[in-house]
């Protein structure tokens, strides 16, 4: 992806190198069929080798309408991850390669949608993105790096760990500059979502559901949020910034990131009804729609088959 001279966003909260531990109970943890729900915070898919899960796979599919707030008012939702620099030992507001690179991208996302949205007669509250490291307070309750990134709708921000990249890369296969833009624009996505009323509906319409119908439902979200990275893939190329192999580095991290497959790869066996975010044939369709479509109209996926 060609990034460098370009314009960075100054929605950057960077709290690297700051205690963000946990105070009170802290989050809400269980594992039901290999996935992991936070309570007040954030979750991420897990697998049963808890200690194992939680240095790899909780990292790899973090995040949120997977995990479903409690109370109604937000749901943190997700996830997708790739290769980046470590960032480890950075003092609070030190840019590094890795944040510059993730303030171009969260740059281009608001060139995006705020055209989209002015083109739509509405407006687009830019979101901020929050770097941290190792645990960190939203107002949708503290969640640790185990989570993975996920956006908050409480307070309409994106939370990112940015070692994470470094671990879906080494241990899932899903490196690249692109495949961490997907994953920074998944989480615009889910933004864009709360802006125009899905993520709130949602919320509303979950506590009223079971929860093989709240996951199927969790599933629609997230593909929409797909399918939206998706739309800024399409303006993004458009734009002349992509080189030769972007485009296969988002499908395959969203291949690598699928329920079907981590939960086959973590546990040897898939459970469709505790599915969160799709499976990796999902996935994949929902952003390519995007990207070859470029039209918010052809990111329904309430409608029909998904």
């Amino acid at each position: 992806m060609r990034w460098r001279g370009r314009r960075q966003s100054s929605n950057i909260d960077d709290r690297r190198g700051r205690s963000g531990g946990f105070g009170g109970a802290g989050p809400r943890m269980r594992i039901p069929g290999g996935v992991i729900r936070g309570g007040r915070g954030a979750g991420g898919i897990g697998s049963i080798f808890v200690l194992i899960v939680l240095g790899i796979i909780l990292w790899a599919v973090g995040i949120n309408p997977m995990i479903l707030l409690d109370g109604g008012s937000g749901t943190p939702t997700s996830v997708e991850q790739q290769a980046g620099p470590s960032t480890q030992g950075l003092a609070p507001g030190q840019r590094d390669e890795a944040s510059e690179f993730i303030a171009t991208v969260l740059a281009e996302t608001e060139d995006t949608w705020n055209g989209i949205m002015e083109a739509e007669g509405a407006d687009y509250p830019e979101p901020t993105l929050v770097l941290f490291e190792g645990a960190v307070s939203s107002a949708c309750g503290q969640a640790s790096s185990a989570v993975g990134p996920f956006y908050c709708p409480n307070d309409q921000q994106l939370y990112i760990d940015l070692g994470f990249f470094n671990e879906l890369a080494e241990r899932f296969d899903a490196a690249g500059d692109f495949a961490q833009a997907y994953v920074v624009a998944h989480e615009v996505g889910h933004h864009v979502q709360n802006v125009i009323g899905v993520l709130p509906q949602f919320n509303q319409t979950r506590q009223q559901m079971g929860e093989t119908e709240a996951n199927a439902l969790s599933v629609r979200v997230e593909l929409q949020a797909d399918c939206f990275a998706g739309i800024w893939g399409h303006y993004t190329a458009e734009r002349g910034l992509l080189e030769a192999g972007d485009l296969e580095e988002a499908l395959n991290a969203a291949t690598q990131i699928g329920d079907d497959t981590l939960q086959r790869r973590t546990q040897g066996y898939v459970v469709p009804d505790s599915f969160n975010h799709g499976t990796s044939a999902q996935r994949r369709e929902w952003f390519q729609r995007g990207f070859e479509s470029g039209r918010l109209e052809d990111c329904d996926t309430f409608n029909g088959p998904v």
